[in-house]
């Protein structure tokens, strides 16, 4: 297969299937070179992207219009591409096992509608072996083709950071891995003619597939350390946020933070290396272990709000507290498996009452997804008893000091200030009269 065959001026496409944080930038990127067919399950998106609206905030409305992308949602168009990228999400059920579903479903699609010739590339995040082990056979079954005879497939992991507008994905270096020599070169030339940063060819597609679910492995495990860390040094009074500024100035400290990990990479890619594990018969000690730290992360925030609640002689019950930021990370508006949900629920338990901002999380999918009735003015309910700050999202930086919190907490005791991120000087909040705690 020749690249110049899928140039803007000659009939080849290629398709992206999921137009969401990950397809979407890869569908406009591709667009500067290739003809482009954007294809997603849901119509809503789909008109929206047509109108020039991302509601996930990644790409500029001047962007979406200028492109030439077929945005649909009617699978036969499918059928007039030879290049075919699935990058639908790959997420966990309530029991942590891989939730296959999107991603058998996607490849079902496209193994009805590709053509002899095609090669179907993933860049969902798999445990290694799924491509051909779980997804080659329904491709072949669906279509009628014999794999690597009429049909060849690849992996090139996503590594799109949501938010993030300095590390676009043209600028992160792309693995690429096909099932032959030929198909790995091919993709190497089809990412790289769009990617400036450069091309990783991995030697199979196991190795590609290992590779991207252990970069999201190693954060959540260096998060988990310092989130352990966090608990102990707590229980020590020592400050955590201290102890790391100090640890920092050796030249080979790796600097990560605590917090809550939560979001559909760092706190899901685990999971799927760990089912793999189990699969093969081995128990992953280290892995899980993390994984329980963080997902404790939560309850431990929760826990030292009340405590501070009871000592700033604040009846715990019926008290108000106002928590802001509900997305899983700061400046987007994805609330998928947030774990600020966890310090929500654990405060309701205790029979407090919790109010939610979130500037950037939409209000319906809020309340869909966890029953939450967002404010849209957080002086709407004040004064509260405290206030916990759980997402670094900008306008709480440019827009929030201390004076601003004061006046929306009640007079009666020291107003209570959590900081989960660790946005404010501590030495300066307790001079101005919070009982202020942070991870």
């Amino acid at each position: 297969m020749d690249i110049k065959d899928f140039e803007k001026r000659n009939k080849d496409k290629i398709a992206v299937i999921g137009l969401g944080y990950v397809g979407l930038p890869l569908a406009v990127l591709l667009d500067k070179r290739f003809n482009v067919i954007g294809f997603d399950i849901n119509k809503n998106r789909v008109e929206e992207l047509k109108k020039g609206y991302d509601r996930t905030r990644e790409i500029e409305t001047k962007d979406l219009k200028n492109a030439q992308i077929d945005f649909t949602y009617n699978p036969e168009k499918l059928s007039q591409a030879k290049v075919m990228i699935i990058t639908v999400p790959t997420p966990i059920d309530q029991h942590n096992i891989p939730d296959l579903r999107p991603i058998k479903s996607a490849t079902k699609t496209v193994g009805k509608y590709m053509q002899k010739g095609s090669v179907v590339v993933y860049e969902s995040t798999v445990y290694p072996g799924l491509t051909e082990e779980e997804c080659v056979p329904i491709l072949e079954q669906e279509s009628g083709l014999k794999w690597k005879k009429d049909f060849n497939v690849g992996y090139s992991p996503e590594r799109v950071n949501p938010g993030d507008k300095k590390h676009t994905i043209d600028k992160i270096i792309k693995v690429v891995a096909g099932d032959t020599p030929e198909i790995t070169e091919f993709l190497s030339k089809l990412y790289g003619s769009v990617i400036t940063a450069g091309i990783h060819k991995a030697p199979d597609i196991k190795t590609a597939e290992a590779a991207k679910v252990i970069e999201n492995t190693q954060r959540d495990l260096n998060i988990a350390l310092m989130n352990e860390l966090s608990v102990i040094f707590n229980k020590m009074g020592i400050d955590t946020k201290a102890v790391l500024e100090a640890a920092s100035t050796k030249w080979n400290f790796l600097r990560f933070e605590p917090g809550l990990v939560g979001g559909h990479c760092i706190g899901i890619d685990p999971y799927y290396l760990t089912f793999k594990a189990q699969a093969i018969g081995h128990h992953p000690e280290v892995i899980l272990a993390g994984r329980r730290i963080n997902d404790y992360m939560g309850k431990f925030v929760a826990e030292n709000t009340v405590k501070k609640l009871i000592k700033a002689g604040k009846a715990v019950k019926g008290s108000k507290v106002l928590i802001l930021g509900l997305t899983f990370k700061e400046n987007i508006a994805d609330i998928r498996n947030t774990k600020v949900i966890d310090v929500y629920k654990e405060l309701k338990e205790y029979g407090i009452n919790v109010y939610v901002h979130d500037p950037f999380a939409y209000p319906e999918e809020a309340k869909e997804e966890y029953g939450i009735d967002l404010l849209d003015d957080i002086g709407k309910e004040s004064p509260y008893d405290a206030i916990v700050v759980a997402v670094k999202h900008r306008p709480f930086i440019e827009e929030l000091d201390f004076q601003k919190y004061k006046e929306l907490m009640k007079k009666d005791g020291k107003p209570v200030l959590i900081d989960i991120k660790g946005l404010y000087n501590k030495e300066k909040a307790i001079r101005e009269g919070f009982l202020y705690w942070r991870l």
